[in-house]
């Protein structure tokens, strides 16, 4: 019997049956098939365990959601402290925490930025930058990049991959162009007939395995937009809020963006939240029409009360320079890995503790993920390219973490390498 106080199962066996009962049967099947019986009770910090006990080092963070760790002690307090005055709050009147978190997001952004727009979550306000920036151009196209991933929601899924746009019939290529990643005369051509909104850019690509922009890509990127009368719309969510050692990703690209989105860890892993960081163009349309989007989660005081602590921990110098070590330290032993398994763990692809882990195999990094979640680490492959396996360290890894790990994820890799290979030389030329 697993008794969690407000709810209840028999066993871990009940619990998945009523999963498919009542939940979604097709999630929960599939990680059974992978062989993953992973059913989360028990997290705290960088750790979570399975009802049944087994400890995983968490590498996933759920897209970065939790960046800073599991129920970090210092968000629990503040999310306790505000329930002394704060509640959801009432999305028609000005609140005071949506407006401290506002101008506390615009000081974290270049000059041109203006106003916060909010959403429940990272689609929603996706689909709310959309919209601003189709009011903004009087225009409806927006072009992004192929394999990209926006999230679910209703314009967010149309610029994102087909294979989710077309199951919902939401796929509207006349509407959302695609480019391929790190092509800048595919995206002039997308541009030139100056009938885009919009580009909606992730800064680095998460569920397409984190390819990394080329030498000048994204500012290239940004010099066509300006060219042809486009806005840009950087997608920060998976790589805001000090994953690349920068407060911002796209920043440290050199770009400045008209819009920025983020999500995920801007709650802490807490309280979902979604927001946009605007310049004044871009908040054209609540001048207009205020009332225009609403959004009664969008903003949710108690949110902005741990999101105001989330920045405010992001902001610390430590924190940076506790980045750049974890990043240093883990991409030194990650490559020192990679010469060890050359053969089958065949690329890094860093920026920060932004990481996919590259292997030669259609389907390797769901084999690396199997054996890392027999060793005790749970981390995801990219849904939109198995070969790679997305590697998220948050950015407060102990030195100590950070050591397990390797030597965890060598053994992994070495495994994985075995079951796909079979035995032989293993060392890279």
């Amino acid at each position: 019997m697993y008794d969690f106080g407000f709810f209840a199962y028999d066993g871990k066996e009940d619990f998945l049956e009523t999963s498919k009962a009542h939940w979604n049967p097709g999630k929960t099947q599939s990680w059974q098939d992978f062989g993953v019986d992973l059913v989360i009770g028990r997290r705290e910090g960088y750790f979570i365990y399975d009802i049944s006990g087994k400890r995983l080092i968490n590498l996933h963070l759920n897209g970065g959601t939790f960046n800073f760790g599991h129920r970090h002690p210092e968000l629990v307090d503040a999310l306790k402290r505000g329930t002394e005055m704060f509640d959801v709050g009432n999305h028609h009147f000005p609140a005071l925490a949506r407006t401290a978190l506002a101008e506390a997001l615009v000081k974290t952004c270049a000059d041109n930025m203006r106003y916060v727009m909010y959403g429940s979550g990272g689609g929603e306000a996706i689909d709310i930058a959309i919209k601003a920036a189709r009011f903004a151009k009087q225009r409806r196209k927006i072009v992004s990049v192929i394999k990209a991933y926006h999230g679910h929601t209703g314009l967010a899924v149309c610029a994102g991959d087909q294979r989710f746009s077309e199951l919902f019939l939401s796929d509207r290529p006349e509407e959302f162009p695609q480019v391929p990643f790190n092509d800048l005369n595919a995206m002039e051509d997308a541009l030139r007939k100056r009938d885009v909104a919009a580009v909606l850019m992730e800064t680095i690509p998460a569920t397409y395995g984190f390819p990394m922009p080329k030498e000048g890509y994204l500012q290239g990127v940004k010099r066509l937009c300006e060219k042809y009368d486009a806005l840009y719309i950087a997608d920060e969510v998976q790589t805001g809020l000090m994953r690349t050692g920068e407060m911002w990703g796209v920043y440290k690209y050199g770009v400045n963006p008209d819009m920025l989105v983020t999500a995920k860890g801007i709650g802490g892993g807490l309280y979902s939240l979604g927001c946009i960081v605007a310049s004044e163009a871009c908040g054209g349309w609540m001048k207009k029409d205020g009332f225009g989007h609403m959004s009664t989660g969008g903003g949710a005081e108690l949110g902005c009360i741990v999101a105001l602590k989330v920045l405010e921990i992001c902001g610390r110098p430590e924190t940076r320079s506790l980045v750049h070590y974890i990043s240093d330290f883990l991409g030194q032993g990650l490559r020192e890995i990679e010469n060890l398994y050359g053969d089958f763990f065949v690329g890094i692809r860093q920026n920060g503790t932004v990481m996919g882990l590259e292997f030669d195999h259609p389907k390797g990094a769901m084999h690396v993920m199997k054996a890392l979640y027999k060793n005790g680490i749970w981390a995801i492959f990219s849904t939109l390219d198995p070969r790679v396996l997305q590697f998220k360290p948050g950015v407060l890894k102990t030195h100590e973490l950070c050591a397990e790990i390797l030597d965890r994820v060598e053994a992994s890799i070495g495994e994985a390498r075995r079951e796909v290979k079979g035995s032989g030389s293993r060392r890279a030329a």
